[in-house]
């Protein structure tokens, strides 16, 4: 058993959202965006985000999403006007019966964006997001973040793809490094070649093992996501660390399966709020910082573009 020195304590992490709940909201947000032709798309993110976020409790108190459809649809538009622009310039090469000068820029025009879908997908989310009324924030900065994120792009393409979990781990270190909590700044320590090496060794047993060593895989990539995050404020620090094992990921994705297959697909909301448990409960942290001292330091940041953008992209935002 862990023991706790005299300064530390526990902090409860929760998720306390009922599938049912979820259900209604998904099937309200399905047919409002059908009729709509798309256009309730960015309510209904919000209303799910919502869900989602106020169901997510910490030490009893639960987070909030502050965000709008309003503010979401305003991104929508400017990234719907921003892919019709690369695309449009793609169809215009290929009507100029130019298709690899076309695919180049289609490309190049995506690759560009990314970051600063990433950036400001960041930048959005985190300041509308709260606990206990202290807001969330990230500090990147843009062109900081786009210089790297490229030259780690470069590094990917001229090593044949071997670099990409640097890219990745570099992107997730230097994004998560400047998210912070009021006064709490976030850290995370990761090592992309730790990153590599991992992916390495579980490809192959996963292969060996028919995939069955799959289960043990995701454990490995949840530890190595949780293990290295870390808060601080000041000389106060609060780790975090995986408690989940490859049985505990076997079970929970068989049984969401499962779930999928005989509801053909109704049992969706359910599989989101049980995994979402799943996380919360497999998360242990300890630590020693005054939740009641965090100061308000964030501000808010209401463009939502990048959000979009990096939903037309599907990247993934989640922490």
């Amino acid at each position: 058993m862990e023991l706790l020195t005299e300064n530390e304590k526990k902090y409860k992490l929760e998720f306390l959202g009922k599938g049912s709940e979820f259900f209604g909201i998904i099937i309200v947000n399905w047919l409002l965006t059908v009729l709509s032709f798309g256009f309730y798309y960015p309510w209904a993110k919000a209303k799910k985000l919502k869900f989602l976020y106020g169901a997510t409790a910490l030490n009893n108190d639960r987070f909030a999403f502050h965000g709008t459809g309003k503010e979401m649809f305003v991104g929508f538009i400017k990234a719907i006007i921003i892919i019709a622009i690369i695309y449009a310039v793609f169809f215009l090469f290929l009507f100029l019966k130019m298709p690899l000068v076309g695919i180049l820029i289609l490309y190049a025009g995506i690759i560009a964006i990314v970051p600063l879908a990433i950036h400001g997908s960041y930048r959005y989310r985190m300041s509308r997001t709260s606990w206990r009324g202290i807001r969330f924030g990230y500090r990147g900065n843009r062109n900081e973040f786009i210089l790297n994120f490229y030259k780690w792009f470069f590094f990917t393409i001229i090593t044949l793809g071997i670099y990409g979990a640097w890219l990745s781990i570099n992107s997730r270190r230097y994004i998560m490094s400047n998210i912070k909590m009021g006064d709490v700044a976030f850290n995370y320590e990761a090592d992309g070649s730790d990153y590599f090496w991992m992916n390495f060794k579980n490809y192959f047993l996963s292969i060996f093992t028919l995939g069955i060593y799959t289960f043990w895989w995701y454990k490995e990539l949840f530890a190595f996501y949780v293990d290295n995050l870390s808060l601080e404020k000041g000389e106060e620090k609060i780790t975090l660390r995986s408690r989940a094992t490859g049985g505990d990921f076997f079970v929970l994705i068989i049984v969401n399966l499962l779930i999928v297959i005989f509801t053909l697909g109704l049992g969706y909301a359910w599989t989101v709020t049980r995994t979402m448990n799943f996380f919360a409960e497999k998360i242990e942290i300890t630590g020693n910082i005054d939740f009641d001292a965090i100061n308000q330091t964030e501000e808010d940041y209401t463009d939502a573009t990048g959000e979009d953008i990096g939903d037309f992209l599907n990247l993934d935002m989640a922490m």
